[in-house]
């Protein structure tokens, strides 16, 4: 393989992405964890999978950062995960500091790196990357509307009785429960939602669409999801390796778009090689505008938040 991906944390939805990653046969993969034995042992299983699975993507397993050298895009899913009654705001100390340290290790040994943010709470997990990384704003990247979309996505398949692949959603701001779908601007072949269902059903969703992370965290009990966010990551992670230039919702570094300045919301953009090479204003209504303004108001909570730890 000609490109590479590094994945920090071999936890559910690291080990989930490194296997997504091989299986689409995108890259090589180095999966990386503090845990003795848990990233070597899950590189190796997948590897063992690749005779069945047909792909020849190569997997390292590491304690180390040295075998992430020279990464096309580094995905970072470490940190504590929520567990029932615990909000995302209530990690952000522990897993500040993970971060931190994570990326300045990443930083050294990869420079040219696409970061992917998957650690919760996302929003502030990004401002973190990005002052420790000093990279450029568009290689700092947090993986949320990808995966809000996605929720909304399923669930409109689910309450229409279509096929999810007919489905087109748009899910912008933080990634927590002020997180803002657009109907309006959600999708069966075309068709706006608005036009297939009562309010009160559109209603119902975009409520089981913020609270998705939760829903699952309650049935689960001792975990969070990790399938649909490590699916999330690897979609951002295909079109900046194939320079598809896709255009995904994601948590990136505004100066000025849609009236906010130096925070990370979800907005839809254009992914490419270079990592985010365009940022999409679409028009909002004065309730939509309202309701992104305060779901950056929540994230800028967080931003003051790391600013006293």
């Amino acid at each position: 393989m000609d490109k590479k991906v590094t994945v920090i944390g071999a936890g559910n939805v690291g080990a989930t992405a490194a296997q997504r990653l091989c299986e689409k046969e995108l890259c090589d993969v180095v999966l990386i964890d503090i845990v003795e034995g848990v990233p070597q042992g899950k590189a190796l299983d997948l590897t063992e999978a690749a005779p069945i699975e047909k792909h020849d993507s190569h997997l390292t397993g590491s304690n180390g950062y040295e075998a992430s050298a020279d990464s096309d895009i580094v995905i970072i899913t470490a940190g504590i995960p929520r567990k029932p009654g615990m909000s995302r705001d209530d990690l952000i100390s522990t897993n500040a500091g993970i971060m931190k340290s994570v990326v300045e290790q990443v930083a050294k040994h990869s420079p040219d790196a696409v970061l992917i943010i998957v650690s919760n709470p996302l929003d502030a997990m990004c401002h973190v990357a990005y002052e420790a990384s000093g990279f450029p704003k568009n290689r700092v990247i947090g993986m949320a509307g990808v995966l809000d979309s996605a929720r909304f996505r399923a669930f409109i398949a689910m309450e229409l009785d279509v096929s999810v692949e007919n489905t087109h959603a748009f899910v912008l701001g933080g990634h927590g429960d002020t997180m803002v779908p657009l109907p309006r601007y959600s999708t069966v072949a075309g068709i706006p939602i608005t036009e297939l269902m009562p309010p009160d059903r559109i209603d119902a969703l975009v409520d089981r669409t913020a609270n998705g992370g939760a829903e699952i965290v309650g049935l689960l009990k001792t975990g969070s999801a990790f399938y649909a966010p490590a699916s999330a990551a690897v979609e951002m992670a295909e079109s900046i390796l194939k320079d598809k230039k896709k255009v995904l919702p994601c948590a990136v570094y505004l100066e000025g778009e849609y009236g906010f300045n130096e925070l990370f919301i979800g907005v839809p953009v254009k992914l490419g090689t270079g990592g985010v090479e365009q940022i999409i204003e679409i028009n909002l209504t004065d309730d939509e505008q309202a309701a992104l303004a305060k779901s950056a108001a929540a994230v800028q909570e967080l931003k003051d938040i790391l600013k006293s730890l």
